[in-house]
């Protein structure tokens, strides 16, 4: 019997082709605001490791077709609504924080020395405690606090929106 000959398969690409964009980059659309690079709708040019591994899987972009680009023009004034509503929300809710002080206990020596340290976890914890969700990442901590005493805090909502709490690293109440 003759050995069967291999068949020649056709080579399926498994990935599709990105678009390039005019300075060698991949040209994507962004699907939600990403600091440093753009707001939703908006066509930007990237790089392909950036794209391929970042981007795309967390979806924060698609590919800039020209359906998708029809697609947010036609949204546009929609998407612009509700960034206005999520805004407005935003300012209310940095207003909130701006009148709130809220308390962190740590353990501490007798000169007011902390053992540990608080940081943007151990804040975001009390705000949390106080009905105030805000992420580790929103607060902004010129270093890590190692002493008792009152701190001011910036907690920045959104890149327009900025706001301050005051922060009393208190020790902790002896059992």
């Amino acid at each position: 019997m003759p050995a069967a000959l291999p068949s020649k398969k056709k080579r399926v690409p498994r990935f599709q082709r990105l678009p390039k964009g005019p300075n060698g980059g991949i040209q994507l659309m962004l699907i939600q605001n990403v600091e440093h690079l753009g707001k939703a709708g908006e066509v930007i040019e990237v790089k392909p490791g950036y794209a391929n591994n970042f981007l795309l899987p967390e979806g924060l972009a698609i590919i800039a077709t020209d359906h998708h680009k029809r697609m947010v023009e036609k949204h546009r004034v929609k998407l612009v609504e509700i960034e206005k509503q999520r805004l407005v929300s935003l300012r209310t809710l940095a207003d909130q924080i701006s009148k709130q002080s809220i308390n962190v206990e740590a353990n501490a020596n007798d000169e007011g020395h902390l053992y540990g340290s608080v940081g943007a976890t151990e804040i975001v914890a009390a705000l949390k405690a106080n009905g105030f969700q805000v992420s580790p990442d929103q607060v902004k901590l010129e270093g890590v606090l190692k002493e008792l005493g009152l701190y001011t805090v910036k907690i920045q909502m959104h890149h327009d929106i900025a706001t301050e709490l005051k922060v009393w690293v208190v020790p902790t109440a002896a059992h």
